[in-house]
């Protein structure tokens, strides 16, 4: 059986984009047909400016939802990395084995780091490593899959370059992993802004969806959605953008083609309709489902440490074995009965 990993970063509320993108994949398909390993990936979310507070608070959200979405921990595996030390362990080995030149060509790095220094700003080195720290993610269980968006693409191609350069240099110890990309929509857009994703993090949340937003809050939003200056409805991503990601947005939710959707309506008034109610029923179970699970966080925490416990095992003896093939001395266990 194949193995997947994949995670979310709790660095805003999960939304619309999250959902459609990559989360209903791992519900309906992923859980289904592999191994699968599902984390909220703290640790990222500490590469720039944050609240202590709020990475936790959206850390324990982002694992509530995955949850309420579908995710079932008698078929995945769903965990906090920070919970799981071999993700930092492997992560210092990785940085060992990759090189400036390519972490500095990563466009992540280059687009966040020129926000922070337009906005006055530090950068802060984990920005530019944190691409290794996602490789160590992958690699620490020798995954097959990686579900990813577009945009993190180039990092699955950064891990795969360091477990082919690892195990050239040191011995065969990783799996090379392969970026798969869902085939319907796989990038949501800003409802204010069609040619932005829908990100978590976007300073104004007039354009996002978010999957705890009440039913009001989503119509109003979908209705107020940016379309084009003509009038005709049809699916054209480069000449009407927004139409194009309302017509994607009603498919996804409805199981239907956006090329097809495109000729039933005759107005943009009655397309956002359609879609605002058709979102306002895709999110209402989560909503509901995620409401019953943050009224027992009992049942969540001990979710996420039985799924550390299991990632965990998984990962420590990849971890052991890249520690011994690079040249580190392997810890000796005090004699029984020895303490310290």
């Amino acid at each position: 059986m194949a193995r997947i990993f994949s995670g979310v970063k709790p660095t805003g509320h999960l939304t619309l984009g999250n959902y459609l993108g990559a989360v209903r994949r791992w519900v309906e398909v992923d859980q289904h047909r592999a191994e699968a390993l599902f984390s909220v990936v703290d640790l990222h979310a500490l590469t720039v400016e944050h609240d202590p507070a709020r990475v936790r608070r959206l850390s324990r959200q982002a694992a509530t939802l995955l949850l309420a979405a579908g995710l079932d921990p008698e078929r995945c595996t769903l965990f906090a990395q920070s919970h799981v030390d071999e993700h930092a362990r492997l992560s210092y080995v990785l940085e060992c084995t990759a090189t400036d030149g390519e972490l500095r060509r990563m466009i992540q790095y280059k687009e966040k780091g020129a926000r922070a220094r337009a906005a006055g700003e530090s950068v802060r080195l984990s920005l530019l490593t944190y691409p290794v720290l996602m490789a160590a993610d992958i690699l620490a269980y020798r995954t097959d899959e990686v579900p990813v968006g577009e945009d993190q693409t180039q990092h699955v191609e950064l891990a795969r370059d360091l477990a082919v350069r690892f195990n050239q240099r040191y011995g065969q110890t990783f799996t090379v992993p392969r970026a798969t990309r869902p085939a319907v929509a796989a990038r949501v857009m800003d409802l204010q802004d069609p040619m932005s994703k829908m990100g978590k993090s976007h300073e104004s949340g007039a354009g996002i969806v978010y999957l705890l937003d009440e039913a009001d809050v989503v119509r109003r939003k979908v209705m107020r959605a940016v379309t084009d200056s003509g009038r005709e409805v049809s699916y054209d991503r480069e000449g009407s953008p927004g139409v194009a990601n309302l017509l994607d947005i009603l498919a996804a939710c409805s199981g239907g083609n956006p090329e097809e959707l495109a000729g039933v309506y005759e107005s943009y008034g009655s397309l956002k309709r359609d879609a605002a109610e058709a979102v306002v029923e895709l999110l209402r179970p989560v909503r509901e489902r995620h409401a019953e699970l943050a009224a027992d966080p009992g049942y969540v925490d001990e979710v996420l440490r039985e799924g550390a416990a299991r990632a965990r095992a998984v990962a420590r003896p990849v971890v052991d074995q890249a520690y011994r093939a690079i040249g580190l001395l392997e810890a000796v266990p005090a004699p029984e009965g020895v303490v310290g």
